[in-house]
């Protein structure tokens, strides 16, 4: 029903006249009634073009045209009258948003020009509707590519908060939250631009120098700087910028919302964050738990509850799970590896329990072709001996 066009009218012998008229020129369907445009609207695909009479027994063109809208922001939208006053045109155009205006009686040829200009349209809206989400899906694409090449251990924290985001949001019948998601995976982009040194001593959980510590608490403002440039995504920059705002005032940035004013997947993203930190490479425990609660003033009780009621996993849950060796030529993307990988000099290319992406395939291969890397690496299998796949 993509480029379909929907004639809207109570007179049946107007809608059958239409039909022949247009006929080999456009697929048309038709209703005679707005509540009846509006059923057949929730019932399948949106058409290319709703052309509706304004004067109906019922619901009139106007509301039609305004409930189209709301239900098919893409459809072109187009009225057509047999009492074109002023106060019915600027209605339609400011209620329905419409395309085009069209007199009774219209001949043939400027009705078929009209419709031929509202699909294209619409070939147009979606076209570039499809073009922004194909760029907004690379770019995200891209640096998740860049985090998973120059930093393994941030990828596999991003691969971890999205898994934990996605239970959540899956056990607690909570809507899907785009945003959310996709600012778990650009969570410690920030973390990037540091030193290795203090990216290792993270890690271990070592103490930081005052200015190290400052480095580290600044990261989510780069990371903001950097999504910022991505077209819709301010929001999702802003949830990442206060990812480490304390429920109580405290953390970064230092001026900024506290309590229920911080945005609720900050709030969240805060939580999975210091979890993630006390975990390591376990899985998370009533003792992480513990953790986290003995600076309660930080996290937003009723959240952080549930997160546990969600995520905590019973007693000797953290067992090392089964795994074996595949050759790099085999491993296809969304495998977990089981534990770290790493190349010449102990460089870490992959974090344990990180998902392989296309780009780690890929590396992983041309090492192996270069007996860099042992062709065999470790991947997460179930009880039938399975690769597992995220």
């Amino acid at each position: 029903m993509s480029d379909t066009v929907l004639i809207i009218d109570d007179d049946a012998n107007l809608l059958s006249a239409m039909k022949r008229q247009l006929r080999g020129r456009f697929a048309v369907t038709t209703a005679q009634s707005g509540e009846e445009a509006l059923g057949l609207l929730g019932a399948g695909e949106a058409p290319a073009v709703v052309l509706c009479d304004m004067r109906m027994g019922g619901m009139n063109g106007v509301e039609t045209l305004r409930k189209v809208r709301d239900l098919a922001p893409d459809t072109v939208r187009m009225m057509l009258t047999g009492n074109a006053d002023t106060q019915t045109a600027i209605d339609a155009i400011n209620e329905g948003n419409i395309f085009r205006f069209f007199s009774k009686p219209c001949t043939p040829q400027v009705l078929e020009a009209g419709l031929e200009a509202a699909v294209a349209q619409y070939r147009l809206v979606t076209a570039e509707r499809d073009l922004l989400e194909k760029t907004l899906s690379g770019s995200i694409r891209v640096l998740m590519d860049m985090l998973a090449l120059t930093y393994p251990r941030g990828y596999a924290r991003a691969a971890r908060l999205r898994g934990w985001v996605r239970k959540m949001t899956r056990d607690n019948n909570m809507p899907h939250r785009w945003q959310l998601d996709i600012a778990s995976m650009l969570a410690p982009l920030g973390l990037v631009a540091l030193p290795e040194a203090v990216l290792a001593k993270l890690h271990r959980r070592e103490p930081l120098s005052d200015e190290e510590r400052a480095m580290v608490e600044r990261s989510p403002e780069a990371a903001r700087n950097v999504i910022n440039h991505i077209p819709r995504l301010q929001g999702v920059a802003e949830i990442v910028y206060l990812q480490n705002r304390g429920f109580d005032g405290s953390g970064f940035p230092p001026e900024g919302p506290s309590g229920v004013d911080i945005p609720f997947d900050s709030r969240l993203l805060r939580i999975l964050n210091d979890l993630g930190d006390v975990v390591g490479d376990s899985v998370p425990l009533a003792g992480h738990f513990a953790e986290l609660e003995a600076n309660a003033r930080w996290y937003d009780g009723a959240l952080l509850r549930k997160v546990r009621l969600c995520l905590e996993a019973p007693a000797g849950k953290g067992i090392k799970p089964a795994f074996r060796k595949l050759s790099t030529d085999t491993l296809i993307a969304g495998m977990v590896v089981s534990d770290d990988v790493v190349g010449e000099g102990g460089r870490l290319l992959l974090a344990a329990l990180t998902p392989v992406s296309e780009a780690h395939i890929e590396r992983l291969r041309n090492l192996a072709r270069l007996r860099v890397i042992a062709d065999a690496i470790p991947i997460i299998v179930d009880e039938r001996g399975q690769p597992k796949v995220g």
